[in-house]
């Protein structure tokens, strides 16, 4: 619906890593989470993942055996955006804190309110055949935006402490370009940091 995209880095893929991770992103979304979907790894399906989303009333689904297309859209994210910024390089799960640093503070800012996504317009002819037109292209902050029309529609929508006057603000900081090289500049300098201290680490072996 809005494409809001909330991107964390964990040392490692296991329960306990990704427990407070988990919490942390739910609380960086600015509406109300209702449903949270995963693969079926046993690092999402457990009990300490199910009291979290318990406690915080959100439904959890998995993905069907042998049905890939569940996890199109994270997949697709997945290639389109962290692969194109991130790369397909190995980086030490030492280097996580360093990264998740860099994506609350500027990824995660950049790709919510200055990345425009393309937005599908569906229609279906007299055989049944849906067919896909991409004409609207709006950040996911244009796209919550546009969704929340009134007061009551707020309330139901946003979450509790959150207002759009708040979103504003952080939205018309910058202009999206300025924004983009401000975000491009620090994952400059994360990548330095980290190539730089995997060049030494390697020469001292």
């Amino acid at each position: 619906m809005t494409q809001w995209e909330i991107v964390m880095c964990v040392e490692a893929i296991s329960e306990a890593h990704l427990k407070a991770i988990l919490e942390a992103a739910f609380m960086m979304f600015p509406f109300l989470v209702l449903g949270f979907h995963s693969d079926n790894g046993s690092e999402y399906i457990n009990a300490m993942v199910a009291r979290l989303l318990n406690k915080l009333l959100i439904e959890q689904t998995k993905s069907r055996s042998g049905r890939s297309n569940d996890n199109a859209l994270v997949e697709g994210k997945n290639g389109s955006v962290i692969r194109k910024h991130m790369g397909y390089w190995h980086i030490e799960q030492k280097y996580a804190p360093q990264i998740n640093q860099f994506y609350v503070e500027h990824f995660n800012v950049y790709l919510n309110f200055h990345r425009p996504c393309g937005f599908a317009t569906v229609t279906v002819d007299e055989k049944g055949r849906r067919r896909k037109k991409y004409e609207t292209y709006q950040t996911p902050y244009e796209r919550l935006k546009s969704l929340v029309r009134t007061k009551k529609s707020a309330k139901e929508i946003m979450r509790v402490g959150v207002t759009l006057e708040m979103l504003d603000e952080i939205a018309a900081r910058q202009t999206d370009n300025e924004f983009a090289r401000r975000m491009q500049e620090a994952k400059n300098r994360l990548f330095r940091k980290v190539v730089a201290r995997a060049s030494m680490a390697s020469v001292a072996a």
